[in-house]
């Protein structure tokens, strides 16, 4: 059994934990600051729990050492800290950021480091750029690569039609910071929150607008190789327009903290969600113009015989993935790894990639 640290003891690590000891082929020890936290833990003889301060290097790289790999799912702005520490220890890093520059940082300390350094390894970055460079495979030269996902409550019941399924830092950021597209074949920003469109699926209207680092490393694969490429989160109609309100003309956009405190006491969370994950790319092939379509829905379920929402599953079950090949040798075991490095075949058959199994039976059907 692999020695594995996962930080963080909320809805994602302690899913991320349940998972990986559940596979019986890992030990876990799951740290994080917060005792409260770490008390709903579930502890058994592959299971145990560490109250560490996360800014504390030493304390930090202490726990690490020994260890086969480290995988974050703290907060984006512990990143770097959890990186270097990892770098220190000599273990394999892997987290689920989709913080642009924090990426950046990791990127750097892959360089001169002796073990994998693979980031954003979650839904959005992370297997939606697996698929999507999948699609983009089949292609002789590239027109566009459009990525499309959102994490929505099955029954919406407010204004904002939203309910807390994710970090809300992370859902924050995402909506203020710059984002990454490809567009007439260069490499830009563009504001979040523009950009908006409409589109159904199975009946369903949905709207779509820019959000940041749900592309991961895309634009630096796929740049000078496709003209457009672009990035937008799922919501149901109605919501970007409050949202917008919320950020721009109250200005919450520079009091993260209040607004972070207006979202949590006002949204509740809810277990009954789905994950929409809808990737179109287009291009040349035998000198035809020619789409393929990936699209499917991942709904909450009974995982490990507990109940988790899409959003728990497809996450946890995605960062665990990518543990499991890199421990079976499938992934190169130094330096940097983008998630487009990552097979979506391979992806499917490790022994977390089941979770996705309607996502391969609909990929089966649009080939």
């Amino acid at each position: 059994m692999k020695n594995i640290v996962v930080i963080g003891a909320g809805k994602i690590g302690s899913t991320i934990a349940r998972l990986l000891v559940h596979s019986g082929e890992y030990r876990v020890t799951v740290v994080d600051r917060s005792e409260e936290h770490l008390a709903q833990i579930e502890t058994s003889t592959a299971l145990s729990v560490a109250q560490v301060d996360i800014t504390d290097a030493s304390a930090l790289t202490a726990v690490l050492s020994g260890s086969f790999a480290v995988l974050s799912a703290a907060p984006f702005h512990l990143t770097i800290a959890i990186a270097e520490a990892a770098a220190k220890a000599g273990v394999h890093y892997l987290d689920l950021t989709e913080d642009v520059a924090s990426t950046r940082r990791v990127k750097a300390i892959a360089q001169t480091a002796n073990t994998a350094f693979i980031p954003q390894c979650g839904l959005a970055p992370g297997f939606i750029s697996i698929v999507a460079n999948d699609l983009a495979s089949r292609f002789d030269s590239l027109d566009s690569v459009r990525l499309r996902v959102g994490a929505l409550p099955q029954y919406p019941s407010n204004a904002l039609n939203y309910n807390l399924t994710w970090s809300t830092d992370g859902v924050i950021n995402e909506y203020i910071e710059p984002c990454e597209a490809i567009v007439e074949g260069k490499l830009v920003q563009v504001p979040a929150m523009e950009e908006r469109e409409e589109f159904s699926l199975d009946g369903v209207t949905y709207e779509a607008f820019n959000t940041s680092g749900g592309l991961g490393t895309l634009c630096e694969t796929l740049e000078g190789k496709v003209r457009t490429l672009n990035y937008r989160t799922i919501r149901y109609p109605g919501h970007a327009a409050i949202m917008k309100a919320l950020l721009n003309d109250l200005g919450l956009r520079h009091r993260r903290e209040v607004l972070k405190d207006i979202l949590e006491h006002s949204l509740p969370s809810t277990l009954q969600d789905v994950v929409i994950i809808f990737v179109t790319v287009s291009g040349w092939r035998n000198g035809r113009l020619v789409q393929e379509t990936y699209a499917n829905k991942v709904y909450s379920a009974v995982v490990a015989g507990r109940p988790m929402s899409a959003i728990q599953i497809t996450t946890a079950s995605s960062i665990c993935a990518v543990l499991d090949m890199l421990s079976h040798g499938h992934l190169p075991n130094r330096g940097f790894v983008r998630q487009e490095d990552i097979g979506l075949d391979l992806f499917l058959k490790s022994q977390f990639g089941h979770y996705y199994e309607q996502a391969a039976d609909t990929r089966k059907m649009a080939s």
